[in-house]
């Protein structure tokens, strides 16, 4: 996939229309670009997945993780003087969302042109300018009088999904994309980047790409996809919030132009460290652009895939986004092209043996044993038994070539990467 391509595919999903539960046309965008990359099936839930031509089965299975959803509205009522109240869909600032364009659906899954409005300041009270606008005292105007005409007339009726009226732009000279819903379709778009550079390349593993629902609303659409997939090892791709306008320099962890970012933790997620460092070095070896992070709060689908199936390693592969979770974004196109080239980690080259002086353990040979409890870092196995172990040295050495599938596997099948 060139760049004009994928500018095409960047393009053609930010301009899609997906609140949380009405994805429909971002799956209609995946199934168009991704056709040729492997086999589409749906849940009940229209999470989609796309399984990658030459997969085998019987090998472990990674799953791309991103969703298809994007912070919306929802119409909860129509007024009597013909404009809509609404609630929001994903976590909005009230300040941010009046003044702006959107699109309401109608009864006939058409679109119709509205506009998020609150008392102008004219009417307004000293008491009332001075607060903080609440979304209940907002609505939208799509140019109707009375109740009756909205539903006569624009044939908008309760539940309408309702979403931001923004058009794509690209800005060539300073590599800048401006629209809409870069959290997640730039994580979409990653994974079919990735898929794209994997095409006709020999693998030691299935590789399945997962658009999950609803993540907006809590993640709920990943808790399907994960137990769905069973993956083995797992890569998130997601618009993160860029911080390098709103941070000070020395915690500026996120910012445009500058790469993907890894977070190590979030508010529902500590990162898989031997995996992190893997990706962290891997990129560094390749001279793939990243930033790492140590966040606070927010999630990703990462939280109920590493949760999943007994556990599963996840990483997260964060494109930088400056402004999300308002009607525009602001990102830079390279970063989604170094994510794609990150998330083609899962090569699964064969590993190098052990070093020898390690014993099958993980022990140096002139280590007494310890207790389990007394052992040190690099004498304990990541996993435990019955599932065959690794030594953790393996994952925490620096510069040891090792594929991502050997994080999170019986090593049965594979008996020459065995330590």
């Amino acid at each position: 996939m060139d760049k004009k391509q994928s500018l095409e595919l960047c393009a053609a999903l930010s301009n899609a229309k997906g609140a949380p539960g009405f994805e429909d046309e971002v799956l209609a965008v995946l199934r168009r670009y991704g056709e040729g990359l492997g086999s589409f099936r749906e849940d009940s839930l229209r999470n989609l997945y796309l399984s990658r031509s030459g997969n085998q089965g019987g090998r472990p299975m990674v799953q791309l993780d991103a969703h298809t959803d994007e912070v919306a509205f929802m119409v909860q009522a129509v007024k009597p003087n013909g404009t809509l109240r609404f609630t929001t869909l994903g976590g909005w600032v009230p300040s941010n969302i009046p003044a702006h364009r959107v699109w309401v659906q109608t009864a006939a899954g058409d679109y119709i042109p509205g506009v998020t409005a609150s008392k102008p300041p004219h009417f307004m009270s000293e008491a009332e300018r001075k607060a903080q606008p609440a979304v209940e005292d907002m609505s939208i105007d799509i140019g109707a009088s009375s109740r009756e005409e909205v539903l006569r007339d624009f044939r908008v009726r309760m539940a309408a999904p309702v979403v931001p009226d923004v058009t794509f732009e690209y800005q060539e000279k300073h590599d800048l994309m401006i629209g809409k819903a870069f959290d997640c379709r730039l994580g979409c778009a990653s994974i079919l980047r990735t898929l794209d550079n994997l095409r006709d390349k020999t693998l030691n593993v299935d590789v399945t790409g997962a658009f999950a629902v609803q993540e907006e609303m809590g993640t709920r659409g990943a808790t399907v996809t994960a137990n769905t997939v069973k993956p083995d090892l797992a890569i998130v791709f997601e618009g993160c919030p860029a911080d390098d306008t709103v941070a000070e320099p020395y915690m500026i962890q996120t910012a445009i132009h500058k790469g993907p970012m890894l977070r190590h933790i979030d508010a529902r997620m500590i990162t898989n460290p031997r995996f992190q460092r893997y990706a962290l070095d891997l990129a560094e070896e390749l001279g793939i652009p990243v930033q790492e992070s140590v966040r606070t709060g927010g999630s990703t689908n990462g939280a109920p895939i590493h949760l999943s199936n007994q556990g599963v390693p996840v990483i997260v592969i964060g494109i930088p986004v400056r402004y999300i979770h308002t009607h525009y974004g602001i990102a830079a196109h390279s970063d989604v092209e170094n994510a794609a080239r990150l998330g083609c980690i899962i090569r699964g080259d064969p590993p190098p043996p052990a070093p020898r002086h390690f014993g099958a353990d993980g022990r140096r040979a002139d280590q007494p044993l310890l207790s389990p409890k007394a052992a040190p870092p690099w004498g304990r196995s990541f996993f435990v038994d019955p599932i065959k172990t690794v030594p953790y040295a393996l994952y925490t050495s620096a510069k040891i070539r090792c594929p991502s599938w050997l994080f999170a596997v019986d090593l049965s099948p594979f008996p020459h990467i065995q330590p």
